[in-house]
Protein backbone atom coordinates (compact mmCIF):
# COMPACT_ATOMS: atom_id res chain seq x y z
CA UNK A 1 0.00 0.00 0.00
CA UNK A 2 1.26 3.45 -0.90
CA UNK A 3 1.61 6.30 1.58
CA UNK A 4 0.92 10.01 1.58
CA UNK A 5 2.68 11.91 4.35
CA UNK A 6 2.00 15.36 5.78
CA UNK A 7 4.85 16.15 8.15
CA UNK A 8 5.16 19.04 10.58
CA UNK A 9 1.66 20.50 10.20
CA UNK A 10 1.42 23.26 12.81
CA UNK A 11 -1.99 24.07 14.27
CA UNK A 12 -2.83 26.42 17.13
CA UNK A 13 -5.53 24.95 19.38
CA UNK A 14 -6.89 24.86 22.93
CA UNK A 15 -6.27 21.31 24.19
CA UNK A 16 -5.13 20.31 27.68
CA UNK A 17 -6.33 19.57 31.17
CA UNK A 18 -5.13 22.84 32.67
CA UNK A 19 -7.44 25.86 32.50
CA UNK A 20 -4.72 28.08 31.01
CA UNK A 21 -4.27 25.65 28.11
CA UNK A 22 -7.95 25.93 27.24
CA UNK A 23 -7.89 29.73 27.68
CA UNK A 24 -4.55 30.69 26.08
CA UNK A 25 -4.05 27.84 23.63
CA UNK A 26 -0.75 26.60 22.24
CA UNK A 27 0.92 25.24 19.14
CA UNK A 28 0.67 21.58 18.19
CA UNK A 29 2.54 19.74 15.43
CA UNK A 30 1.06 16.81 13.53
CA UNK A 31 2.76 14.21 11.36
CA UNK A 32 0.13 12.35 9.36
CA UNK A 33 0.75 9.17 7.36
CA UNK A 34 -2.08 7.85 5.21
CA UNK A 35 -2.12 4.53 3.38
CA UNK A 36 -3.99 4.34 0.09
CA UNK A 37 -3.86 2.54 -3.23
CA UNK A 38 -2.28 5.15 -5.51
CA UNK A 39 -1.73 2.95 -8.59
CA UNK A 40 -4.43 4.70 -10.62
CA UNK A 41 -3.01 8.14 -9.78
CA UNK A 42 0.52 7.02 -10.67
CA UNK A 43 -0.74 6.07 -14.13
CA UNK A 44 -3.25 8.87 -14.78
CA UNK A 45 -1.46 11.87 -13.24
CA UNK A 46 -4.97 13.08 -12.26
CA UNK A 47 -5.72 14.65 -8.87
CA UNK A 48 -9.12 12.94 -8.83
CA UNK A 49 -7.34 9.57 -8.62
CA UNK A 50 -5.41 10.28 -5.43
CA UNK A 51 -5.85 11.59 -1.91
CA UNK A 52 -5.87 15.38 -2.13
CA UNK A 53 -3.54 16.34 0.71
CA UNK A 54 -4.75 19.96 0.65
CA UNK A 55 -8.30 18.72 1.32
CA UNK A 56 -6.97 16.42 4.05
CA UNK A 57 -5.20 19.40 5.66
CA UNK A 58 -8.51 21.29 5.74
CA UNK A 59 -10.24 18.33 7.36
CA UNK A 60 -7.49 17.95 9.95
CA UNK A 61 -7.48 21.65 10.82
CA UNK A 62 -11.25 21.81 11.18
CA UNK A 63 -11.55 18.62 13.26
CA UNK A 64 -8.55 19.49 15.43
CA UNK A 65 -9.85 22.96 16.34
CA UNK A 66 -13.61 22.43 16.56
CA UNK A 67 -13.46 21.16 20.15
CA UNK A 68 -11.24 21.69 23.19
CA UNK A 69 -10.00 18.26 24.22
CA UNK A 70 -8.44 17.46 27.58
CA UNK A 71 -6.14 14.82 26.14
CA UNK A 72 -4.03 14.78 23.00
CA UNK A 73 -4.99 11.11 22.73
CA UNK A 74 -8.59 12.14 22.06
CA UNK A 75 -7.56 14.94 19.71
CA UNK A 76 -5.47 12.52 17.62
CA UNK A 77 -8.33 10.00 17.58
CA UNK A 78 -10.71 12.72 16.32
CA UNK A 79 -8.30 13.53 13.48
CA UNK A 80 -8.13 9.86 12.48
CA UNK A 81 -11.91 9.53 12.53
CA UNK A 82 -12.43 12.74 10.55
CA UNK A 83 -9.98 11.83 7.79
CA UNK A 84 -11.39 8.32 7.40
CA UNK A 85 -14.95 9.69 7.31
CA UNK A 86 -14.26 12.38 4.70
CA UNK A 87 -11.59 10.80 2.49
CA UNK A 88 -12.72 7.36 1.29
CA UNK A 89 -9.47 6.56 -0.54
CA UNK A 90 -7.55 6.59 2.77
CA UNK A 91 -7.45 3.01 4.04
CA UNK A 92 -5.34 3.62 7.12
CA UNK A 93 -4.06 6.67 8.96
CA UNK A 94 -1.46 7.28 11.65
CA UNK A 95 -1.32 10.60 13.46
CA UNK A 96 1.73 11.57 15.50
CA UNK A 97 0.51 14.51 17.58
CA UNK A 98 3.27 16.55 19.23
CA UNK A 99 2.72 19.03 22.04
CA UNK A 100 5.95 21.06 22.21
CA UNK A 101 4.62 23.53 24.78
CA UNK A 102 3.25 21.00 27.28
CA UNK A 103 3.19 22.48 30.79
CA UNK A 104 6.03 20.53 32.36
CA UNK A 105 8.76 22.04 34.46
CA UNK A 106 11.54 20.52 32.36
CA UNK A 107 13.52 20.98 29.18
CA UNK A 108 12.18 18.79 26.34
CA UNK A 109 11.48 18.86 22.61
CA UNK A 110 7.87 17.73 22.83
CA UNK A 111 5.50 15.17 24.28
CA UNK A 112 3.48 13.15 21.79
CA UNK A 113 1.02 10.38 21.12
CA UNK A 114 0.70 8.28 17.99
CA UNK A 115 -2.70 6.88 17.07
CA UNK A 116 -3.36 4.63 14.04
CA UNK A 117 -6.75 3.67 12.64
CA UNK A 118 -7.85 1.58 9.68
CA UNK A 119 -11.01 1.71 7.63
CA UNK A 120 -13.55 -1.02 8.52
CA UNK A 121 -13.56 -4.06 6.23
CA UNK A 122 -16.36 -6.38 5.10
CA UNK A 123 -15.63 -8.46 8.20
CA UNK A 124 -16.43 -5.52 10.43
CA UNK A 125 -14.70 -2.49 11.89
CA UNK A 126 -11.01 -2.64 12.65
CA UNK A 127 -10.23 -1.00 15.96
CA UNK A 128 -7.60 1.65 16.13
CA UNK A 129 -4.34 0.01 16.96
CA UNK A 130 -0.91 0.98 18.20
CA UNK A 131 1.41 2.09 15.44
Amino acid sequence: MDQIIIKGLEIFAYHGVNPEEKENGQNFVLDITMKADLLRARKSDDLADTVNYAAVRKTVSRVFTQEKYNLIERAAQAVCEGVLAEHPAVQEICVLLKKPEAPMNASFDYVAVEICCARPTERGPLPCRPC
